[in-house]
């Protein structure tokens, strides 16, 4: 999200993360931290509430970023079946 929309980690405010219930083995917060090196940048985890019938196996990432781009330009990523869930935004990749 961060190279498809040309983002440079300082113009990064947080970082906002949600995960399936399904998915409880690692805080994506931590791996920013330790795999990005984004460690200055403030994260926070929370877990999705349980649908039934809902997609399993998602992790959403919402950036809060400075910019002077307008949010029709801003590139919404999916990856995977994941593009589904907001196929007016993005496009699978």
């Amino acid at each position: 999200m961060v190279k498809e929309n040309a983002v440079d980690v300082e113009e990064i405010a947080s970082i906002f993360f949600t995960l399936t219930p399904d998915l409880d083995a690692e805080f994506p917060a931590l791996a920013a931290r330790e795999e990005l090196g984004w460690r200055d940048v403030p994260l926070l985890c929370a877990r999705e509430i349980g649908v039934p019938g809902a997609m399993t196996g998602v992790v959403r990432v919402l950036i809060h970023v400075n910019t002077e781009k307008s949010q029709k330009e801003l590139k919404h990523v999916y990856l995977g079946k994941a593009a589904a869930l907001r196929a007016d935004l993005g496009e699978e990749r």
